[in-house]
């Protein structure tokens, strides 16, 4: 089973940009399902209520913390450069294996 789902991240994207100049575009709210298979459509303000837990910057919080964890396993090729936006030795999909074989590339 997958430890985050679609509709978790879509809520927490939605959340972020509710706190800035992109209120609008918030209000893309995953449907919910009773029991008996019927859809229903949930409102934001639903969704921000069942979560109060999760704060507006929780997504810009969990990305600053994903950085320095990837970093202790496999070291970016520039260290102190933070991105969400890097290729390669830089890109926070990197694995070890992706990685070998790059140190010598120039760029």
């Amino acid at each position: 089973p997958k430890l985050v789902s679609a509709a978790q991240l879509y809520y927490l994207i939605a959340r972020f940009l509710q706190s800035g100049p992109c209120k609008r575009a918030a209000q893309l709210v995953p449907q919910r399902w009773s029991w008996d298979g019927k859809i229903y459509k949930r409102t934001f303000q639903d969704w921000v209520i069942l979560n109060q837990h999760i704060p507006a910057d929780y997504l810009l919080r969990v990305c600053q913390r994903i950085g320095p964890l990837i970093e202790k396993e496999i070291p970016p090729s520039v260290p102190g450069v933070k991105t969400l936006l890097g290729l390669g030795r830089q890109s926070l999909l990197r694995t070890t294996k992706s990685t070998l074989g790059q140190a010598n590339r120039i760029y």
